[in-house]
């Protein structure tokens, strides 16, 4: 039997404000199979955001173990951190992020540009990612010429560029109308099911929640099922 793509086991965070100690997450165990979609519910002040910073290795925890892919990444340096995430996490935030000096080419560009990838061999990969998001003609379009929809969709197209291990969505859909919502989820759910990614996405959203495989529920730190 194959291991969890994320195998979490009595994870803590706690952060120090002053000379007092704030838990956020208390002894979370979780496993995330590789192709797996999972949301993570939850009030605000759950630690859904947190717990997602940790897999995402935005930040590291103050107990446990957290392992990816049979990595431990609480044991890596900051440098390892950084160089781990280039190469297997991909960011889809609520705001979409983009630059908006850049066009769609040069955002969905950007994390490439940390690659071995030549000038073409770049072009050809951010062509292919922007047709699968369905912005070819939009390519050369800046960010406030595009609806908050299409800026997600560049935002996406960025995100799996790099063809990433695991795609974490914060509020992918917060910042949108019903329909671009309903467009962003049918795209997550079809990298899911065509192309195997593995998604975990924060949501206040039950009908967002609801394109997912699972649920994973939190309250006050603690998961409630999962």
């Amino acid at each position: 039997m194959n291991p969890p793509l994320v195998e979490i086991r009595n994870l803590v965070k706690t952060y120090t404000r002053g000379d007092q100690a704030v838990p956020v997450l208390r002894d979370i165990s979780l496993n995330i199979e590789r192709g797996d979609f999972i949301s993570l519910m939850g009030p605000s002040g759950s630690g859904k955001s947190t717990l997602l910073n940790l897999i995402a290795g935005i930040d590291k925890p103050t107990a446990g173990i957290l392992r990816i892919d049979g990595e431990d990444i609480s044991k890596l340096t900051e440098g390892e951190l950084a160089d781990w995430r280039a190469s297997n996490i991909g960011f889809i935030f609520q705001f979409y992020n983009l630059m908006p000096v850049l066009t769609a080419y040069e955002n969905v560009e950007l994390p490439l540009l940390l690659t071995n990838l030549s000038k073409a061999e770049r072009r050809e990969r951010i062509e292919m990612t922007l047709g699968m998001v369905g912005l070819t003609e939009r390519m050369d379009h800046y960010p406030n010429e595009l609806s908050g929809g299409q800026q997600q969709r560049v935002a996406i197209a960025r995100a799996i560029v790099t063809d990433p291990t695991i795609l974490v969505c914060d509020e992918p859909t917060g910042d949108l109308d019903k329909q671009s919502a309903t467009d962003v989820l049918n795209m997550l759910k079809e990298l899911n099911d065509r192309l195997g990614k593995t998604i975990i996405m924060v949501t206040h959203d039950a009908h967002a929640a609801e394109a997912a495989r699972r649920m994973v529920h939190l309250e006050k730190g603690e998961l409630l099922d999962g």
